[in-house]
């Protein structure tokens, strides 16, 4: 089984590239389907929220099909995991984040029946809500749909 995109890499690209940045790039994305966004907030339902909605109104997940908005709250799940270190509280012990995100969604085996997958990467910082205080995290979550 190999693979014939990298959908976490491609993720983690558009979450950590600006716009300017963007524009400068020579490779397309015609083999994903994909969104990017901000969240900045103290509430990890927050982040949560704005991940989800990005997506379907991207296009990116269907409300209607369960499995996958499960399969994307659990890639959400684990980029926020690598964001927080593990500890995935923010608020509740005095932190912070102001993140850029990208969602990514293809199929990234060349054996079509390995379905489709999306990733979920966050790019930017954390730390004590005091601005200056905090620092560069990243963190990238993938699932199958």
């Amino acid at each position: 089984m190999s693979q014939k995109i990298a959908i976490g890499k491609i993720a983690v690209l558009l979450a950590t590239l600006t716009e300017k940045e963007m524009k400068t790039l020579s490779f397309t994305l015609k083999d994903v389907n994909y969104c990017q966004g901000k969240v900045g907030s103290m509430n990890m339902q927050k982040v949560i929220a704005a991940v989800e909605t990005a997506a379907k109104r991207h296009g990116l997940i269907h409300e209607s099909q369960y499995r996958e908005t499960h399969a994307l709250y659990h890639a959400i799940i684990e980029g926020i995991e690598g964001v927080t270190r593990g500890q995935t509280a923010i608020g509740e012990i005095s932190r912070t984040v102001g993140l850029r995100f990208a969602i990514v969604r293809g199929t990234p085996y060349t054996n079509e029946e390995e379905g489709e997958w999306i990733a979920v990467a966050f790019y930017g910082t954390i730390g004590a809500p005091i601005k200056g205080l905090e620092h560069e995290t990243i963190g990238l979550g993938i699932n199958h749909i």
